[in-house]
């Protein structure tokens, strides 16, 4: 069976953290997708700067986690702040621990997990700055590369992609956890 992973991301997302799992899974054979709150497309941030506009395939209106076998997150400050204060978003992730499957989130974007009350009892790890957030929300956090906590892969910035992308994918192919949770 064909992989959908679904991206969700809007303006202000760290470029590299889009980019470098989409690829990653796209080589796998995954079918990727960006899936925004906003149709068209999305503009990313790279070095301080706005950067690129990315094809938005869905909005968070439109899809269900039912479709996709797995969720990724990426950072930046802006992108996972607007997120968290939007239900529709909030609720596609909250369904992903409800099934079980793999979720990933990089940097900043736990923001968004703490929104959506995820994090409590899990052990991750995410950008320095919002460490006290983390534990503030319940989380085990950890100054780690990339953490695995039964399908939920969490790591710092875009220096630890090579070992996020690695566990993103190994984690897709196992498929649904059990001890997925929210």
């Amino acid at each position: 069976m064909k992989k959908r992973i679904a991206i969700v991301a809007t303006n202000g997302f760290e470029e590299s953290e889009l980019t470098s799992p989409k690829e990653a899974m796209e080589k796998e054979g995954f079918t990727v997708e960006i899936i925004s709150d906003t149709s068209g497309t999305i503009k990313a941030w790279s070095d301080g700067n706005w950067s690129n506009e990315y094809k938005v395939d869905n909005t968070l209106e439109h899809v269900s986690a039912k479709d996709y076998n797995a969720l990724v997150l990426p950072g930046g400050v802006i992108n996972p702040d607007k997120l968290r204060r939007n239900d529709d978003a909030l609720l596609f992730v909250r369904d992903f621990f409800k099934q079980e499957k793999p979720v990933a989130a990089i940097c900043h974007a736990p923001w968004t997990l703490i929104s959506a009350g995820v994090v409590k009892g899990r052990k991750m790890t995410s950008f320095e700055s919002i460490k006290d957030d983390l534990i503030n929300a319940g989380a085990n956090w950890v100054d780690e590369e990339v953490v695995v906590d039964s399908g939920f892969v969490t790591s710092r910035n875009p220096d630890d992609l090579p070992a996020f992308n690695s566990k993103l994918i190994e984690e897709i192919k196992e498929g649904k956890h059990e001890e997925q949770h929210a």
